[in-house]
């Protein structure tokens, strides 16, 4: 079988899943043009934990809606795709002696869903989902990325799913143009991603103010640190929905 890719997706909102938009019409390309994949690793923004890290190891997990103040139509989503419990013991084989817990009726969060659901329709991909343990430093998720990438070459396609800039309070929503420091640090991101510079990507404080207003948070960045770690040494890089609305960054990487 041959090496699989890794990807970063940059999320968006969760209308993205059923609205029909640029963005979306290309994660759906990447469905179709990508190899297909055994099962999905997928680390979300939207699965956090602290002082342990948690895999989902159901069997049939469920569509979690975890949102407010959106149309029905969003709630009435199901995404019905099966997990993968040997998929998960082999995450926590990987990431050991660091204590990874098997969580056994986890589901599917609107980071992973939300993005899946145009790749693969027909829901027929095993998923699993990586928490993020937030008592964890920086580099930690970094080098779960390094730790997880031989996944690559048993057919698992790792996706990390967040967004590189993410200040929701910094949102105007009557304008969306981009604030100037969102789109300078969305370029900062890539010319390190390009350059394999992943240092300062990690220790992403000392990239100073633009960072730290992109970053806030940090739940939505912190994905994108495994999927660089997954990376090898010199591989290509290229990216898609590169677009910064308001103060959410759109951009996709895509290692290999």
């Amino acid at each position: 079988m041959s090496r699989m890719p890794v990807l970063f997706i940059g999320h968006g909102s969760p209308m993205n899943a059923i609205e029909d938009n640029a963005w979306n019409r290309d994660w759906a390309r990447l469905g179709v043009e990508l190899p297909r994949p055994k099962a999905v690793l997928m680390i979300s923004a939207h699965w956090e934990t602290r002082g342990v890290s948690a895999v989902s190891a159901s069997a049939a997990p469920e569509t979690i809606h975890d949102f407010g103040g959106f149309p029905q139509a969003l709630f009435d989503v199901q995404y019905p795709a099966p997990g993968d419990p040997a998929l998960a013991a082999r995450v926590v084989d990987m990431l050991s002696p660091d204590v990874v817990v098997q969580h056994p009726t986890r589901g599917l969060d609107h980071g992973a869903w939300g993005v899946l659901k145009p790749m693969y329709p027909h829901a027929d991909v095993p998923v699993v989902q990586l928490s993020l343990d937030r008592g964890r430093p920086d580099r930690w998720h970094y080098e779960a990325g390094q730790r997880l990438a031989p996944l690559r070459d048993e057919g698992v396609l790792i996706v990390g799913s967040g967004d590189i800039v993410h200040n929701l309070r910094a949102i105007d929503w009557r304008q969306p143009a981009a604030p100037a420091w969102a789109d300078r640090f969305n370029e900062t991101a890539k010319t390190l991603i390009l350059a394999g510079d992943h240092d300062p990507l990690i220790d992403w404080r000392s990239l100073g103010p633009d960072a730290e207003a992109s970053i806030n948070s940090a739940e939505h960045y912190l994905p994108l640190l495994y999927v660089l770690g997954a990376q090898d040494k010199g591989e290509p890089v290229s990216f898609f929905n590169d677009d910064v609305w308001a103060a959410i960054s759109m951009t996709g990487v895509r290692i290999g």
